[in-house]
């Protein structure tokens, strides 16, 4: 950085401080040197830019009064007065002014032009710049080498905090702090950070309330914002080295964002693999320890199984829940398969305790995450413990139908066993599977029977409509259809089944009969 004290610390200038100017003027980085000898220079100077004259405008006792008003309101960093054979002292009137303005005052002795000034901050500027880029280039080879160790987003914000030490924390937009350093962040003060960078286009600078503004770099991946790299400072008080840094962190953070979410997307892959594989039944059996074993769990130990949803999405879905959830099993040291569905989370996990600390955990697990999803309120349903591997297939289908129930209540317990829902399901869970297959088809056979024949999706629509609790425009917007398509596909299933879905005995014989089907189901 050149500031006038470093000018003035070369002895071959000759330079002299007459008037030190503000508080840190000295040590305030400048622009350039403007040299004049107009009386009015402003219209042509840039701030921090340091004049320098040889007085030659200086024709009363007032004009020096009036030419540093207009220096100093022009945002010039200061004044080097040249002394010339006619004029071997700085004049009174210009000292004083320039001390009453706090506008720093240099004296140039007769011996050195004004082309030396210029020379020497040439010099100094390409000095700097060498520095700028060797320092650039060091940290890039330093960024470069902790990514090729695996070291991720704190490895980098170590390697920034080498060279400035600020407050650095990585966001993202689920309000997940990635890594921080020597920054401490609030969930809140988080939340605004992810609410910030699903913004179009997202601030660069932001309020946090009582921590004060903050600078966002902005991390994007493939294309969007994924996460920002926060400095718990306003953007003005960065110097353009620190900003530097900053924008040269936050590229190799999108670079660890985009391996993160590859790793993440083939893991996720697999995960819903393995729950395909869980929910086909006997036929792919064999191919589950395996799988279980990528994700370092043992098939022949207890499994349990939840599932999570945001009750009431609105048509979010589930969108980054399964990441949270999983970083939630891993700093709890349990092995853990998420697989994100399009609205619920299937959760298996080890577990050889008892079933009631698996609730607890599962508590936890709501109230943790519920900050980082503004508050939305997450379900859990339990499906309990397998003993194994093979006997996966009813736990998961209990969890998932105790989180369908739950999601469709607006108050009560965030968490619950799929024993304990006190439901409709838990009589037709009394009844062996022929019965429940019997009243299914009596009820909805000639449905199905339409729909092999004709392709009309009745059966699909009429589960959709009973879904939507009955709301047709919420229903016909479900199925991509107009209203008047779906009240003329709910006229034939009352002329196919007899039941028509306006009176409340027929709508309880329909419903029963798509419950009974699926629970017929279970092993």
């Amino acid at each position: 950085m050149v500031t006038i004290r470093r000018l003035v610390a070369d002895p071959a200038l000759e330079l002299r401080v007459l008037e030190p100017g503000a508080d840190g003027a000295l040590d305030a980085e400048m622009r350039w040197v403007h040299t004049t000898e107009l009386p009015d220079p402003s219209p042509y100077l840039r701030d921090r830019e340091l004049v320098l004259t040889n007085g030659l405008w200086c024709a009363g006792p007032d004009d020096a009064e009036t030419f540093v008003a207009r220096v100093a309101g022009a945002g010039a960093s200061g004044i080097v007065f040249g002394l010339r054979e006619t004029v071997r002292q700085v004049p009174a009137e210009l000292v004083g002014a320039c001390h009453r303005a706090r506008l720093p005052l240099i004296e140039l002795s007769t011996d050195v032009p004004f082309t030396a000034l210029s020379h020497a901050m040439a010099t100094a500027y390409a000095e700097e710049r060498q520095r700028e880029l060797l320092g650039r280039i060091r940290r890039s080879d330093a960024l470069t080498d902790v990514m090729a160790r695996g070291a991720g987003a704190s490895g980098i914000l170590r390697v920034l905090r080498r060279d400035h030490d600020l407050p650095l924390a990585v966001i993202d937009r689920t309000a997940r702090v990635v890594a921080a350093a020597g920054a401490d962040l609030d969930s809140g003060q988080a939340r605004l950070v992810a609410e910030a960078l699903a913004r179009h286009p997202p601030p660069l600078e932001l309020d946090l309330g009582p921590g004060g503004y903050a600078s966002i770099f902005l991390i994007a991946a493939l294309g969007e914002v994924d996460a920002g790299l926060v400095c718990l400072r306003p953007m003005a008080e960065l110097s353009p080295a620190e900003q530097d840094a900053m924008g040269q962190a936050a590229s190799f953070l999108s670079l660890e964002v985009a391996k993160q979410q590859a790793v993440q997307a083939i893991e996720m892959r697999f995960a819903g693999e393995l729950l395909d594989m869980v929910l086909s039944g006997p036929g792919r059996q064999a191919e589950l320890p395996g799988r279980l074993r990528a994700f370092g769990i043992d098939a022949s130990d207890p499994l349990a199984v939840c599932a999570l949803a945001f009750a009431d999405d609105d048509g979010l879905g589930s969108t980054g829940l399964g990441d949270a959830v999983t970083e939630f099993f891993v700093t709890q040291g349990v092995p853990v398969v998420t697989a994100a569905a399009s609205q619920d989370v299937v959760v298996i996990v080890s577990w050889r305790a008892a079933e009631t600390e698996f609730a607890a955990l599962a508590r936890r697990l709501v109230t943790g995450l519920a900050p980082r999803f503004g508050g939305r309120r997450l379900v859990a349903g339990l499906g309990g413990t397998a003993p194994d591997a093979a006997g996966l297939r009813r736990p998961v289908l209990e969890a998932r139908e105790a989180c369908r129930v739950l999601r469709r209540r607006s108050a009560g317990p965030a968490v619950m066993a799929y024993d304990d829902l006190n439901t409709h399901l838990l009589l037709l869970g009394r009844h062996d599977p022929e019965t429940l297959r019997r009243f299914s088809s009596a009820v909805l056979g000639p449905l199905r029977a339409h729909d092999a024949a004709r392709g009309g999706g009745l059966e699909a629509s009429l589960r959709a409509f009973l879904d939507n609790d009955r709301h047709w425009a919420a229903t016909a917007a479900a199925l991509h259809v107009h209203v008047n398509t779906l009240r003329n596909r709910m006229t034939r299933v009352a002329e196919l089944t007899g039941r028509d879905v306006n009176r409340t005995e027929d709508v309880v014989d329909l419903f029963l009969a798509l419950r009974a089907d699926t629970l017929r189901q279970l092993p």
